[in-house]
């Protein structure tokens, strides 16, 4: 496991995944796909549902549509589908905020390091539950969600934006080596890595650690706790 000591000297911009880093929203989003495929006649397991993490919603409808129907799903199905996984989502319990994530997003910022938020969610709930939990600590011109990209992780388009919504709010260039990741799934790891950025890995899910090594994390913590630990004053 990776727990080597983090340099925040030079770091300015601290990108967060939403679901499963912020949020223990995953369990909620895995029994929803798993629920909203069976209706629509296929197939996700809900440990399957944490690999495709950080997807669209279209493209995780596609890549089991082609599985189980063997071609793509229509835009009127997906409308249909994810709209009813919305459905499902919502009607299940709120996720929590993960214990420790306010202290260490107020911890950065009394290191005055930006923060943001990088997620493929479209769920405005969870959007919205962003400012109720953590008031003041995230500005809507710095997220980056599945309405603001063409591609989703892995792909690294979204963390390549994060970038440059940064670098507009500070009003100078951004290097990637002046920012840092925090993601959950191996799809954004593979897409904050893409983007030039190191990238430290929160394993609040049930995949091996290796699967986020080998995903390309620089660092490997087993919580939001351990992570807080890590961030000196």
């Amino acid at each position: 496991m990776k727990t080597k000591t983090i340099d925040w000297s030079g770091v300015r911009v601290a990108m967060f995944d939403m679901d499963g880093v912020l949020f223990d929203s995953m369990p909620n989003h895995a029994r929803s796909w798993n629920q909203t495929m069976a209706h629509f006649g296929m197939n996700l397991p809900e440990d399957e549902a944490y690999l495709h993490e950080g997807r669209t919603g279209a493209d995780t409808i596609n890549i089991v549509s082609l599985r189980e129907r063997g071609r793509r799903a229509t835009e009127e199905e997906i409308r249909e589908i994810y709209h009813y996984k919305t459905q499902m989502f919502s009607a299940l319990p709120d996720p929590s905020a993960m214990p420790y994530t306010l202290d260490v997003l107020r911890r950065l910022k009394q290191k005055d390091i930006l923060t943001m938020v990088v997620t493929g969610s479209g769920q405005r709930t969870l959007l919205d539950r962003l400012q109720r939990n953590f008031p003041g600590i995230f500005l809507p011109e710095l997220m980056v969600t599945a309405f603001d990209v063409t591609h989703g992780k892995p792909d690294p388009e979204p963390y390549v934006m994060g970038l440059h919504k940064a670098a507009s709010y500070l009003g100078r260039k951004l290097k990637p080596i002046e920012a840092v990741v925090v993601e959950n799934a191996p799809l954004g790891i593979q897409a904050g890595v893409g983007a030039g950025v190191q990238t430290i890995a929160l394993n609040t899910g049930p995949l091996p650690d290796r699967v986020l090594l080998e995903a390309g994390a620089s660092w490997l913590f087993p919580s939001m706790h351990d992570l807080y630990n890590n961030i000196p004053l």
